[in-house]
């Protein structure tokens, strides 16, 4: 570790084809933040009176807000972090304590991390095998009993031979949750299509299913899944499957449809338990004024129903095997680059069809959140390929990504939609560009600030309206952890900018992050916990140990009143309380 721009060096990691797991070695891109600050483009209007004419009354008055424009804060958190019994957190009644303490601490934004399944390794969140479905892991067993799917003494005797381990532990416990939930989950969902006593539900869950919106893509999720699962499948890409069933034969898809009718109902109907609960929780928190921020990864793992259902969308061979893999070239952190394996689009064919498939995600990710930051935004303008048979990323070419075409159909398909751009590292003119165009904030990081010169577009002085400036990242670590560990000379230069003495120094991030210039400030919860790096979230470049921090047992809301009370003034004397 260590390096300029708060920068870091990095293990490259190579996934061969399998998975979008770029974060695992991202950082280098991340904290090389040689751009210039963007500049932001304003014409305004400006009306000239007539030389020593009386001027009207209101000539006095406060000048307007520019319109649409508000200063907001939030925290980011992931939903697998909250408190609470089951291994890991959920969406149930924690989730409503968290919304509760963001609304009690003035704040207006709840970001997370993606809601995909993880990858059943090392449960990355960024590294899952499906573009739109949710963790199921994530559905709260209360309210499943809430709604009379299960009953709570079965739900108290499953649980309760983990209940030990998972006190005695301060992380999360993806194994055992995995273990104790999935019986009950799909007992839940056998209740669920048996409908007794539930029959409003079941036709909910049939309506659902129906969605034309949802159906295309869950049922070839479900299908995708039952093929998974098969024994003889179960070690196997989906481009090693038998020929019938790699290239979609529709007599063997029928067949496998009529053989796994059991297996795709239950994998329909407890995707259908996770968008209810998701909707119920969505609701309680924009009542309460809280907007839910998202995360999407640019690409997809290619072993995915995403891209075996829809291989004319990506660059692939014959065989369905990648034929250009993304990456980044080499860099001052990296010789040979980083080659993150996931396979490109085809762009012209998504062109061709109207960008339907980006309309079907995106249109589905703004179902679960009302905001979506899009990871490695910059490949929409440029991006790296590489030849799937290279073993580094050193070997490539840039070429052109969709641009505004692909967001102008969006918007023609979706309508008005509210993304942040993920715009670190190095950022060409033609990223800034796109980025303006379509009028979406970009992102400052304040832990990226303080090497190079005074243009840093990551100090606070260089920041601009239009922007999500955050402390730290999930990829970082905490900022007490990495206060901790930065040099004397760079401490020297934090303290002397922020003018504080650095012993609350999480907190002199928050109070320099929401007194920003830029609309949104995002923090991390272990931020105001005031953490330390036992408690990060993730470590690029090492792919054990990560995605595992949990907040506390579930008397933590009590111990958290004190800094909902701070953070709710100083969201007040920097202008970003709801109400402004």
């Amino acid at each position: 570790e260590g390096g300029l721009f708060g920068g870091v060096k990095v293990m490259q990691v190579h996934h061969p084809f399998a998975r979008a797991n770029h974060h695992v070695a991202k950082m280098a891109m991340t904290t090389m933040a040689m751009r210039k600050a963007p500049t932001t483009r304003r014409t305004r209007r400006v009306r000239c009176a007539v030389p020593g004419k009386e001027l009207p009354e209101s000539y006095v008055d406060r000048p307007a807000a520019p319109k649409g424009r508000r200063r907001r804060a939030g925290v980011l958190l992931h939903p697998t972090s909250l408190p609470g019994e089951g291994g890991i957190g959920t969406v149930g009644a924690h989730a409503r304590r968290f919304v509760d303490f963001l609304s009690s601490a003035g704040m207006s934004a709840w970001q997370m991390l993606p809601l995909v399944p993880p990858d059943t390794v090392y449960h990355s969140p960024y590294s899952g095998e499906d573009a739109n479905c949710g963790n199921v892991m994530l559905i709260d067993l209360e309210s499943l009993v809430g709604v009379g799917l299960l009953e709570a003494k079965e739900v108290d005797k499953a649980l309760k031979q983990w209940n030990w381990q998972w006190k005695a532990s301060k992380k999360a416990d993806f194994e055992g949750a995995e273990k104790a939930k999935r019986p009950l989950l799909d007992k839940a969902a056998r209740n669920l299509r048996e409908g007794k006593g539930m029959e409003q539900l079941l036709e909910e869950y049939k309506a659902f299913r129906a969605r034309e919106d949802i159906s295309p893509w869950l049922e070839e999720s479900a299908l995708f899944a039952a093929l998974k699962g098969r024994e003889e499948l179960k070690e196997l890409f989906w481009w090693e499957w038998p020929e019938a069933l790699r290239d979609r034969h529709p007599d063997a898809l029928k067949q496998v449809r009529e053989e796994e009718a059991e297996a795709i109902d239950q994998f329909v109907s407890l995707q259908f338990l996770f968008d209810m609960q998701w909707q119920d929780l969505k609701r309680y928190a924009n009542e309460k004024g809280i907007s839910l921020v998202g995360d999407m990864p640019i690409y997809v793992g290619g072993h995915s129903a995403d891209v075996w259902a829809n291989r004319g969308l990506w660059e692939l061979r014959e065989d369905g095997t990648p034929a250009q893999v993304s990456g980044v070239p080499p860099d001052a952190f990296s010789k040979t680059g980083q080659l993150w394996g996931s396979p490109l689009y085809h762009w012209p064919s998504h062109e061709e069809e109207g960008y339907k498939w980006w309309a079907q995600r995106l249109g589905r990710a703004l179902q679960l959140y009302d905001e979506l930051r899009i990871d490695h935004f910059r490949g929409f303008a440029g991006y790296w390929a590489v030849d799937a048979d290279q073993e580094t990323a050193m070997v490539g070419s840039w070429r052109a990504g969709p641009g505004k075409g692909m967001f102008d159909s969006l918007k023609e398909q979706l309508g008005d939609f509210n993304i942040i751009a993920e715009d670190l590292g190095v950022i060409t003119q033609d990223v800034v560009d796109l980025r303006e165009a379509i009028e979406a904030p970009g992102m400052a990081v304040l832990q990226f600030a303080w090497g190079g010169s005074a243009d840093n577009p990551h100090l606070s002085h260089n920041h601009y309206e239009n922007c999500v400036v955050y402390p730290a990242t999930h990829d970082n670590e905490t900022t007490v952890g990495w206060f901790k560990r930065i040099p004397s000379e760079e401490k020297g230069k934090v303290l002397a900018y922020l003018g504080t003495s650095g012993k609350d120094i999480a907190w002199d991030f928050i109070r320099a992050s929401m007194s920003s210039v830029a609309d949104l400030s995002i923090f991390l919860m272990q931020d105001v916990m005031r953490l330390d790096n036992s408690a990060r979230m993730n470590t690029p470049g090492i792919a054990e140990g990560n995605w595992a921090w949990r907040m506390g047992n579930t008397k933590i809301w009590r111990k958290l009143e004190r800094q909902a009370e701070e953070l709710r003034r100083l969201a007040e004397i920097t202008g970003r309380l709801p109400s402004n």
